[in-house]
């Protein structure tokens, strides 16, 4: 219990030189959580537990769908749906988020294929790249393993990369950047404004799309005058430097339109659609129309 007590004190921002913890049975329950899920992860992915549901980007200038963002569900036959805040952390830490982000772009790609064979609508999209991957010179081998096999095109891709990389090392996510670009796809930098590290990163950090964080819209009666001058202020910047402009977690519609009056490209969030299976997806990118 003490050794518990004491690996939960890694996760205390605060602690300084030195922290005090008391054992608390929610720690113990979590670590068993932890070490079912080890113990199970790799014959999940095999079985097609982990699924993929897209969350669509509106685009404001007309409403219609402009893309979507890849995110992955861990739907256990026992336990049922997997929260995404339990396991994604927890795979971080133990490197599994490898094979699961690849499993997830192995599945945007082959859903991909089938739209371009099929003649369907056909929309660039997002997916995430943990930071796990960065420790491999060649990260982009098997992205572009995967790629090739469906035949997709790569500017139908888009890598999401978060801003606690750029934190982390600038120097070397400016390197990755371009070699994702060199490579043929797009990038976003996502999570933007949820850290302190941003502005002065964008001079150097040559991405395709700024993913304004969630943390930027707080009021969703969107009238804290003090709050849209910054949002605005930041999308200016952006245009200035031809980045697009991404607005997450939008939840109202008075958000919704205050971001199109200062001509925001695109919003993702509960305003416009919930994270959906591709099935929904397919339907609602077809219809053209709003869920």
């Amino acid at each position: 219990r003490s050794n518990v007590a004491r690996n939960a004190s890694k996760a205390i921002a605060t602690a300084q030189h030195f922290t005090y913890v008391f054992y608390n049975e929610i720690d113990r329950q979590k670590l068993l959580r932890e070490k079912d899920m080890e113990n199970r992860m790799h014959l999940a992915l095999g079985d097609d537990e982990f699924v993929v549901y897209l969350q669509p980007k509106q685009r404001l200038e007309d409403g219609e769908i402009g893309g979507a963002e890849a995110l992955v569900r861990w739907i256990d036959p026992v336990r049922g749906l997997v929260p995404p805040d339990e396991f994604v952390p927890f795979f971080e830490r133990n490197g599994f988020i490898i094979e699961v982000d690849l499993y997830v772009f192995d599945r945007v790609c082959a859903m991909l294929r089938r739209w371009l064979d099929e003649g369907r609508p056909v929309v660039p999209i997002s997916v995430n790249m943990s930071r796990a991957h960065l420790r491999n010179n060649d990260f982009l081998e098997p992205y572009d393993r995967i790629r090739a096999q469906y035949d997709v095109p790569a500017e139908l891709l888009e890598i999401e990369l978060t801003e606690t990389m750029v934190f982390a090392n600038p120097e070397l996510l400016i390197g990755v950047i371009d070699d994702i670009h060199r490579h043929g796809y797009r990038c976003s930098l996502d999570d933007f404004g949820s850290g302190y590290s941003s502005l002065n990163a964008l001079k150097d950090i040559d991405v395709d799309v700024l993913k304004l964080d969630r943390a930027f819209f707080s009021d969703e009666d969107a009238d804290n005058e003090r709050e849209w001058n910054v949002i605005s202020s930041v999308i200016d910047l952006a245009k200035k430097l031809e980045l697009e402009t991404v607005a997450e977690g939008i939840e109202s519609i008075k958000q919704s339109a205050m971001l199109k009056e200062i001509a925001c490209d695109m919003l993702q969030g509960y305003v416009f659609s919930r994270p959906i299976p591709i099935e929904e997806f397919e339907a609602l990118l077809s219809s053209g129309k709003e869920e």
